[in-house]
């Protein structure tokens, strides 16, 4: 079991947590995730590592509020536990001199890729950040990624808050400007990174993006998470999650996160009906696991 030290919404339907887990704390590197479990028939999650304290023995992620799991996940609150937190997995970021690198984080996304963007800066980088969201009450994480920015530029679709747009007409703006440009990190949903992969394929900007596909066992056993790039079949658990945007075939992707669309829908609908049933049924089987482990990690 992982207790939960600290749950709290940072916007409507996002929560970060801070949970204890010592060994993933002490060997998280940015850009990697951990999955997740709440209960023993559960579904299993991906979910990006935000941050850790290796001092403290704990990490911190984010989560939107989508179909079941992330709403039961979301219904937690400090001193109750998770059943099974796995990590850290996948490949770390590549940390380097780049020289400037453009940060984008659409959504979530700008949790995902603030780990990276802070150590981007470390490395010696002048790191231009892009975040965005469909309004501003749900813009996160704008305070410390302009910590670790030279600049940051806020965008929202209805233009509630910065500029009007989406992040992808700031990066435009900035290519059409003539901005030196040595990389693009694009984290967020798919359509936002193969629109950042579109824009950069002709200038040639090389560009990076963190793909969250489907993930069960989060070792490339399952085949789950399998993507298609550069015409050849990778596993974003273990050979990603960040790939060469230029290389990505975004349209596969697509397809295949949306093959379970049907049963997640009818699995949010149950969960809609009776919402607070579910919730203690799995804070039951969490107590229950619990007394059996002796809360065992």
């Amino acid at each position: 079991m992982f207790p939960i030290l600290e749950a709290r919404f940072i916007a409507p339907g996002i929560r970060r947590f801070i949970i204890q887990a010592p060994r993933i704390a002490r060997k998280q590197q940015p850009g990697q995730f951990v999955i997740l479990r709440l209960y023993e028939h559960g579904e299993r999650i991906p979910l990006t590592i935000e941050s850790s304290d290796p001092a403290k023995e704990t990490i911190s992620i984010v989560v939107l509020s989508v179909g079941k799991t992330t709403r039961l996940l979301n219904s937690l609150q400090a001193g109750d536990a998770i059943l099974d937190v796995v990590g850290p997995l996948g490949k770390p970021s590549e940390i380097r001199n780049f020289g400037t690198v453009v940060v984008i984080g659409g959504g979530v996304g700008a949790a995902m890729a603030f780990p990276t963007a802070a150590a981007l800066k470390r490395a010696g980088n002048t790191v231009i950040s892009i975040i965005g969201a469909r309004s501003g009450e749900l813009v996160i994480l704008e305070r410390e990624l302009s910590a670790v920015s030279d600049a940051l530029t806020v965008t929202t679709d209805d233009g509630s808050y910065g500029e009007r747009g989406l992040v992808t007409d700031k990066l435009r703006q900035l290519i059409n400007q003539g901005a030196h440009i040595d990389l693009v990190l694009a984290v967020g949903p798919i359509p936002m990174m193969k629109a950042v992969a579109d824009l950069t394929r002709a200038p040639r900007i090389p560009t990076i993006v963190s793909l969250n596909p489907i993930m069960i066992d989060g070792t490339g056993m399952c085949g789950g998470c399998r993507v298609l790039v550069d015409g050849k079949s990778k596993f974003a658990c273990v050979d990603g999650p960040e790939f060469d945007a230029h290389q990505v075939d975004f349209d596969v992707l697509l397809q295949r996160n949306s093959m379970y669309r049907g049963p997640e829908r009818e699995s949010l609908a149950e969960f809609e009906c009776h919402p607070q049933a579910q919730i203690e049924s799995m804070r039951a089987a969490s107590a229950k696991v619990c007394v059996l482990t002796g809360g065992r990690r």
